[in-house]
């Protein structure tokens, strides 16, 4: 790796809840993390992002942050935080920790203030506290997670939740909030971790005077419309105080934002050399399994983090979207868009338990269900639990190797077969698939960083382009594809063939070759 290490990271997330439980009270925590680093670092991961650890309330799953400089007891101690960090540095692994700066939770000590301290106090000034339009919120906002984005105190007055009413959002225009959470990042930079994975990036600032967005059905603008709430000129300003902090500590630490917006161009601006390092692709990561779909973002990312110099990224799977295998119809497919992912130049996320080809589990109980969205949507959305059940270590025990008193989620029936020791040596599995893929990877000069994408012709159905001495082939299409060989098969997501001067490759797959 290069001093610039991120630029061509494989970074592996970690939910904590949901990874390994060290104690045997049905829920991932620190110390669960550090007995696997050595998995992680055999899996070939450059990086792991963990999510919020923090003293928490869990309204949302740690998302709503009662003391930024606590570990919550469900996790650990804040000892467990830092023998986690060391550990992961002997691994050669980096770690990047969860920051949520947009809201903090209705139980963290400046919310409680502000509600005791009554209408126009100094401390309401911290948050979004309005008088409303008569017996109605002060706008039309709607929650992330459902219904209005106002919640009504005693009082009369409302405040301002853009996701759960747990985690009401802070107001970034008071400086004492800026001067709080660089001291927090100064906090965690001190303990040792390599950068901060930033929460709702794009969602600190609002808009001057709150106005209406107009049409019902916010959620479905996210990401593409501009709205008044997220993705605001002056998020800009917060990002350009952070990277000095980052700056002035030794190591290359980073911020990463995960800012849904309405272009790549516009996420290209939180990347600018004066700001963060790296931002979540999120148009890759919605695109279909199409050819010409996937090869339209890809040209439309990467042309969008030239101007700035940054790594674009790379993501299938997260904690808060439906797991890829499932969203995609198939292991097969998923395979194939691993291998595609990790031939791309840039950073890429690895979400825990795709390198096992978990699929999204559909059938959850209602009763266990924990997502606030499940409540907020008046029980019509199952929220995201279902790609956050804990992954399975064994093909044996209560939970699969998790832990040994069960899991928060139930496990299926049928993840024995696809735990990690079930999966180890085999040279079929998704598990050494991964394992060879990033190993390759890492020794291969052309990829990573790497060399810029060239593509080559193909048939509809078919990406195919090359970088430098490397080729990557992805069959989209129903029918196998028989194209000319561009050098020795290096790897490949399924079966594969060879014909003279020829390369058989089946439906839904990827191949890699190698020329000297």
């Amino acid at each position: 790796m290069t001093q610039d290490w991120w630029r061509e990271a494989v970074i592996y997330q970690v939910y904590v809840r949901s990874f390994a439980d060290s104690n045997g009270d049905g829920v991932g925590d620190l110390p669960g993390i550090r007995s696997r680093l050595p998995y992680l670092a055999d899996l070939g991961v450059d990086a792991v992002w963990i999510t919020p650890f923090y003293a928490s309330p869990m309204a949302d799953g740690g998302y709503d942050v009662a003391d930024y400089r606590a570990v919550d007891p469900s996790f650990g101690e804040l000892e467990d935080a830092r023998l986690l960090v060391e550990d992961a540095h002997a691994h050669g692994i980096r770690v990047i920790v969860d920051l949520v700066p947009n809201h903090t939770s209705d139980r963290h000590e400046w919310f409680r203030r502000a509600v005791a301290a009554g209408p126009g106090s100094p401390e309401r000034a911290r948050y979004h506290f309005r008088e409303g339009r008569g017996d109605q919120p002060p706008n039309d906002w709607e929650s992330v997670f459902g219904g209005p984005a106002w919640t009504r105190l005693p009082d009369g007055q409302w405040y301002l939740h853009l996701f759960a009413p747990e985690q009401p959002d802070l107001n970034w225009g008071r400086p004492e909030v800026r001067e709080e959470f660089l001291d927090v990042l100064r906090f965690w930079l001190d303990l040792g971790v390599d950068g901060f994975r930033i929460d709702v990036a794009h969602g600190m600032v609002k808009a001057d005077g709150l106005p209406d967005v107009g049409t019902p059905g916010h959620l479905k603008l996210l990401g593409t419309d501009a709205l008044p709430f997220f993705d605001q000129d002056g998020v800009h300003e917060i990002y350009r105080d952070w990277r000095k902090v980052l700056d002035s500590y030794p190591g290359r630490r980073i911020g990463v934002a995960e800012a849904w917006t309405p272009s790549p161009e516009r996420t290209a601006r939180y990347l600018r050399a004066d700001e963060l390092h790296q931002a979540f692709n999120f148009h890759y990561l919605t695109a279909g399994w199409d050819a010409a779909e996937l090869k339209r973002v890809i040209d439309d990312s990467l042309a969008a983090m030239a101007p700035v110099g940054a790594p674009t990224t790379w993501v299938l799977s997260n904690h808060d979207v439906q797991r890829h295998v499932t969203r995609y119809g198939g292991v097969a497919r998923a395979r194939a868009a691993a291998l595609l992912m990790l031939a791309l130049p840039g950073s890429a996320y690895v979400y825990q338990g795709e390198e096992l080809g978990l699929p999204e589990v559909l059938d959850l109980p209602e009763d266990v269900l924990q997502d606030p969205v499940w409540e907020r949507s008046g029980h019509t959305d199952r929220g995201r639990d279902g790609c956050r059940v804990p992954i399975p270590w064994t093909p044996e025990g209560p939970s699969f190797g998790f832990g040994d008193g069960g899991s928060w989620l139930p496990q299926p029936a049928g993840w024995a077969s696809l735990s990690v020791r079930a999966q180890q040596g085999d040279p079929d599995s998704v598990l050494e698939l991964y394992r060879r893929a990033l190993r390759a990877r890492r020794e291969h000069p052309d990829l990573g960083a790497g060399s810029e994408v060239e593509w080559l012709d193909a048939p509809e159905d078919v990406l195919s382009f090359r970088r430098n001495g490397f080729t990557c082939v992805v069959n989209l299409g129903p029918a196998v594809v028989r194209l000319p060989r561009d050098g020795e098969v290096l790897l490949s997501s399924s079966g594969v063939a060879t014909e003279d001067a020829d390369v058989l490759v089946p439906p839904d797959t990827t191949v890699w070759l190698s020329r000297p």
